[in-house]
């Protein structure tokens, strides 16, 4: 690897089933061509049919992690995911401020692909008004937008005007609302910078292969913006990676399995 290879930092959950999480994020990094470095705030035992159980980490042993990268290894940009509670949470936020760690793209982990729930609610409290305004991006589905703003989207003009408000009331620098959960033939995703909105839609690929989508998507962002891209390149260019990689998903499992991190 060349001296001035870009980095990458994941601040999230390890699944042991490879698929998400810190993992996939690990994954995407490799495959986009950067240097992948991580924290883990909490460990799950999971497989594709779901989440067994999870015990997070000592929020000042994740804190002692994000410094250890940022003072020697320092990213480009960097993402989070899986935080676990409200007291890495708060670590997590003191430290991105600390070092002024940015682009950082918050991925709003509330809910397994599953329908576990991995996430409390003093946490989404911290979540909501500690990590929102320090994100330069934050990535909810549309389970998650519910949690954020406290009504779940159910078209795309309401996905647009919840992508408005992640930005003016919640104070994100942008929004990408993912309408993947959304009924229809395309899916839209769409994209509030500050100033305006851009609906990316894609033909739906029927399948379950779906285990990671979020964690990779936010991921293969953060790898792009550590590579240089603008906002706007970044999200076309994950979005397209994260459609290659379910089209060409391995089938792996017997549930939700994972998605084709050599896309």
């Amino acid at each position: 690897m060349h001296h001035n290879a870009r980095i990458a930092l994941t601040i999230a959950g390890s699944d042991s089933g490879g698929g998400a999480g810190i993992q996939a994020d690990l994954k995407t990094f490799h495959r986009l061509g950067v240097y992948g470095t991580s924290a883990i705030t909490a460990v799950t035992a999971q497989n594709t049919l779901g989440v067994d159980g999870w015990v997070a980490l000592d929020a000042d042993f994740v804190r002692r992690q994000i410094r250890a990268v940022a003072t020697d290894l320092r990213p480009d940009a960097i993402k989070t995911g899986m935080l676990g509670s409200a007291a890495i949470v708060g670590a997590v936020a003191d430290e991105i401020q600390l070092h002024r760690l940015t682009p950082y793209v918050l991925d709003p982990v509330m809910v397994a692909t599953s329908g576990d729930v991995l996430l409390d609610e003093a946490a989404v409290g911290a979540v909501r008004n500690r990590l929102v305004p320090l994100a330069d991006l934050v990535t909810p589905n549309l389970d998650e937008v519910a949690v954020l703003i406290g009504v779940r989207p159910a078209d795309e003009a309401a996905m647009v005007a919840a992508a408005a408000r992640l930005v003016r009331d919640l104070g994100a620098r942008a929004a990408l609302v993912k309408g993947g959960h959304l009924d229809g033939n395309d899916v839209v995703d769409v994209l509030h910078d500050g100033a305006v909105s851009h609906c990316f839609r894609r033909p739906r690929i029927a399948t379950t292969h779906t285990h990671g989508t979020g964690c990779t998507l936010s991921a293969a962002i953060v790898a792009r913006l550590a590579a240089g891209d603008s906002l706007g390149a970044a999200v076309t260019a994950a979005l397209d990676f994260v459609h290659r990689a379910i089209a060409t998903a391995p089938g792996l499992g017997a549930g939700h399995g994972p998605l084709n991190h050599w896309a």
